[in-house]
């Protein structure tokens, strides 16, 4: 017990040791998964640091703090997670039952073991009511937001979490807005979360137009009366293309 604490009272807020796996397997949004697997040393020591804060301490870090540290947590669990499995085309490739990769109790932390699932569900949507992280989270699919080649931390988060929204719909095949029509194309993560953005901004147009690319938040001029439509979701893995 006094390792843990001692663990969590020196937490490196930085997650420099995260900064280190990310930097080394992600380029361009995509994830090197076989050169992880080879080596996966830091991950792992980067997800026991994690699970040996106390709650207690947990509780009394900012919540910026707190945020950025359980936005990583996901990510770098859903990391550990292809890689116990890889190769494969599809996170939805693990397990026999739908959603069964993210039903798991494979997620350590403040003393519990949970899923990736109740993580995203029950803490982290629940606790922070952040639309935002849903850029942020990423589910190791080609349709998912980028993952970003560095940590999320708590002195720059909302910088990175705006940034993260921006890059998101800035992706053509995932969200525009086509003028001509009147239509506002939207990745489905828009559809499964859609009371999330709407609880603060009232609809998803209205949500979206403050970081679409200038062309297109100038030309979306009245949010009230676009059409919002959802494309299509791509669950390939987010690695590279292998020639």
């Amino acid at each position: 017990m006094a390792v843990q604490t001692q663990a969590a009272g020196t937490f490196d807020q930085n997650h420099d040791r995260f900064a280190r796996v990310l930097a080394a397997s992600v380029k361009d949004a995509r994830v090197d998964y076989a050169k992880l697997k080879a080596a996966p040393t830091e991950l792992d020591a980067y997800l026991k640091e994690i699970a040996a804060v106390p709650a207690v301490e947990f509780a009394r870090w900012s919540e910026a703090d707190r945020l950025a540290l359980l936005i990583n947590l996901y990510n770098a669990q859903t990391l550990r997670l292809i890689i116990d499995h890889h190769p494969l085309k599809s996170i939805r490739s693990i397990g026999t039952l739908p959603g069964a990769a993210w039903r798991g109790l494979i997620v350590r932390h403040g003393g519990q073991i949970m899923s990736l699932d109740h993580l995203e569900n029950k803490v982290i949507r629940v606790d922070y009511r952040e639309p935002r992280i849903h850029f942020a989270l990423v589910c190791a699919a080609v349709g998912c937001p980028p993952l970003r080649s560095e940590p999320y931390v708590g002195t720059r988060l909302h910088e990175q979490l705006d940034d993260q929204t921006r890059r998101f719909l800035a992706s053509a095949e995932k969200n525009r807005f086509d003028p001509a029509a009147n239509t506002l194309h939207l990745s489905p993560i828009f559809k499964w979360y859609g009371a999330d953005f709407t609880a603060t901004a009232g609809s998803l147009a209205a949500y979206v137009q403050p970081f679409l690319p200038d062309s297109q938040r100038q030309a979306l001029a009245d949010p009230a009366k676009v059409e919002v439509r959802f494309t299509d979701y791509d669950w390939a893995l987010n690695e590279p293309t292998r020639p």
